[in-house]
């Protein structure tokens, strides 16, 4: 059935692709940017220029719009993110779908002995911190994990939206992946250069960009609501990775340990002192299945060599 469905946030990397596949399953689509970012959709989409952290301007913008069978938010980073989401779209959206992340785990801490757990993360508990300078840009980093925790909280807390939220392993794409992460490590291989790492063993989840975009369409078109993690098996940490992007290059890698004291999380991407890996049971249980890393990782890594200059 063909649904009426709002991206806000869907000019790159993620949104972008999850546009791609809601325009070829046939729903109708709007897209909500500030319009910086070109599109490849034409007349395809219909577009809302609107800055995202402007309550006024988002209340404006959608004050005859909708309603939506789905909003999907890309851009909902901290807590007045989501009071901007409720005062915009109470009562005007039939789901609403937060896309989260793996982060959100890291105020757990590390070191986990088994696989994470959506109810492992007691969201309903976290504190909101609504004095804090979340819409500085030179915060943004820094407050990155904790504005994601206190996003879904406010959204929880408040129960105007019909919320659902995939929190989504670290995601792995081609040249097209502004992160540079993956490339990080390509290019460290192809330079001989040596990866230090926390820990070998500090597993993280993983998903491909396709996969990603593709959980998130399926999860606008179910019914169930609340977390929901999303990852594939065949966790890495990134050791492990260095290494399997020094086999998919045919390249010998070197790697070290890092001294004692040096900061975790500092020496390269995906570095963490301990795993954080994804138990994905829930979304199993209600029908969906991801596959493993090797189907798709050193396509991946081979996308980035190609590009490597």
């Amino acid at each position: 059935m063909t649904k009426n469905i709002l991206v806000i946030g869907g000019t790159r990397y993620i949104g972008r692709l999850l546009v791609q596949r809601l325009l070829r399953a046939g729903h109708r689509v709007t897209v909500a940017t500030r319009g910086y970012a070109p599109d490849p959709f034409g007349e395809r989409i219909a577009r809302v220029r609107v800055d995202r952290r402007n309550e006024t301007a988002m209340r404006n913008a959608f004050a005859d719009a909708g309603p939506f069978d789905v909003v999907y938010d890309q851009m909902c980073y901290n807590p007045l993110d989501a009071a901007i989401a409720v005062r915009t779209f109470a009562g005007r959206v039939g789901r609403y779908v937060m896309a989260s992340t793996i982060d959100a785990y890291r105020v757990l801490g590390y070191d986990h002995g088994r696989p994470l757990t959506e109810s492992g993360l007691a969201i309903e508990a976290q504190t909101i911190d609504t004095g804090y300078p979340w819409h500085d840009p030179c915060r943004a980093t820094e407050c990155y994990v904790a504005g994601k925790v206190q996003a879904e909280a406010y959204l929880v807390r408040d129960g105007s939206l019909p919320l659902v939220v995939p929190r989504l392993a670290h995601v792995l794409g081609g040249p097209e992946d502004f992160t540079g992460r993956l490339a990080h490590y390509v290019e460290l291989a192809r330079l001989n250069g040596v990866l230090e790492y926390a820990n070998a063993d500090a597993a993280l989840s993983f998903l491909p960009l396709r996969g990603a975009a593709d959980f998130l369409v399926w999860v606008g078109m179910q019914q169930f609501t609340g977390a929901v993690n999303a990852a594939c098996d065949g966790a890495l940490s990134a050791a492990r990775l260095f290494e399997r992007v020094g086999a998919v290059l045919d390249t010998p890698v070197r790697t070290r340990r890092a001294a004692a004291g040096a900061a975790p999380g500092r020496l390269s991407p995906f570095d963490v002192p301990g795993p954080m890996v994804l138990d994905t049971a829930r979304a199993q249980a209600l029908g969906y299945r991801f596959g493993h890393s090797d189907e798709w990782i050193d396509d991946t890594i081979q996308l980035h060599d190609l590009a490597f200059v």
